[in-house]
């Protein structure tokens, strides 16, 4: 079928709607009209080949719509169903078997590759083919090819334009705090990098009851948010040293930090500000090789770091959860929000790369 879709060609170049041919479905593979796909840093980072993914490609990785049409070995969806879209899991590594699917060992392959595990692509143009399947969906267009495994019902009483994220940022943000790091009640959290997972993260430790919710962000208007969504204080660590700051108010440092800017002395300020039983969750996506200094002693005494990956979650459980924690007014998603026509995508890239927006929505077929 002929379908528009954003096309990134060489390295930091402009996304260009273009019309392509899609295939049809394989047996195992979905086809979904997209109402809504968030653009998110990893996009950005491909594009700009921090990522090595092959280009000329389609992105977006953050697709909520409708389903279409279905292979023949689907059968737990059928066409009408609302769906999000999320990251891919080869299903058969011995992580994906124990129920550990953003640990699957071929998780960069099943997601960057550009191709099919075949090494076939479902999207074309008359020169050629074009590389998709970036995270099982390449969703910056009109219509996409997911996978069945990828492909998670919601109910339909939800806003599907806005649960696009919900595929992978704010369920890495959240996940980080709910699966991963699980708070107590009452105790304190710092998140480094208050974007839409940094922002996540803080509703999710509201969730969780922490007493101290620390928001560490330069933008006024994001750490102003942060208090809104449930954040204790806001700092800006250009104005107060952030590790100076979290000891002092909790006594001698925080129970857990997250780390969600992939600045490798943010890294460092997030673990020397714990605990020494204390745990910092690595969230930001780096440039391959990107190293970082840390004391020692630091993690010899006790803390822990730990790399998260999609918020440790399986998102066929956790994204229906937190769409009933939205209709219930528990996990104000739409806050973060700001819808852009596909059309406008290079829009949408210059305001989220401004700090402008926490998080942009594309809506293919919109012209408001």
């Amino acid at each position: 079928m002929d379908i528009t879709a954003a096309v990134v060609s060489e390295p930091g170049g402009a996304f260009k709607l273009e019309q392509l041919q899609l295939t049809d479905p394989r047996d195992d593979e979905v086809l979904v009209r997209i109402v809504g796909v968030g653009l998110c840093h990893t996009d950005l980072i491909c594009r700009d080949q921090l990522y090595p993914v092959p280009l000329p490609a389609v992105l977006g990785h953050e697709g909520s719509g409708v389903v279409e049409a279905v292979g023949a070995a689907v059968t737990d969806l059928t066409p009408g169903d609302h769906v999000v879209l999320s990251f891919h899991a080869c299903g058969e590594c011995k992580n994906c078997v124990q129920g550990l699917p953003s640990r699957c060992v071929n998780l960069f392959e099943s997601n960057f590759a550009g191709t099919r595990a075949d090494g076939t692509c479902a999207l074309s143009r008359d020169n050629g083919a074009i590389h998709g399947h970036f995270f099982a969906q390449s969703s910056f267009a009109t219509y996409a090819l997911a996978n069945k495994s990828n492909t998670i019902k919601v109910d339909q009483d939800a806003p599907l334009a806005l649960l696009g994220p919900l595929g992978c940022g704010v369920q890495t943000g959240a996940g980080a705090v709910i699966n991963t790091l699980k708070p107590s009640a009452g105790s304190s959290l710092a998140v480094f990098g208050c974007g839409s997972v940094g922002l996540a993260a803080v509703m999710a430790a509201a969730l969780q009851g922490c007493g101290t919710i620390i928001a560490v962000e330069p933008h006024e208007a994001r750490r102003t948010l942060a208090l809104e969504l449930g954040a204790t204080h806001a700092i800006d660590p250009g104005e107060v040293d952030p590790v100076q700051f979290i000891q002092n108010l909790t006594e001698g440092g925080g129970d857990f930090s997250l780390e969600c800017t992939a600045n490798p002395k943010v890294l460092r300020q997030a673990v020397e500000a714990l605990t020494v039983t204390g745990t910092c969750a690595l969230i930001g996506a780096a440039p391959m090789g990107t190293e970082v200094s840390l004391d020692m002693n630091s993690i010899m005494f006790g803390r822990t770091l730990t790399g998260v990956i999609e918020g440790d979650s399986v998102p066929s459980q956790f994204i229906p959860k937190l769409v009933a924690l939205f209709k219930q007014g528990r996990f104000p998603l739409d806050k973060l929000v700001t819808f852009y026509p596909l059309e406008d995508i290079e829009r949408a890239v210059h305001d989220s790369e401004g700090g402008r927006v926490v998080k942009a929505v594309l809506q293919p077929g919109s012209h408001t």
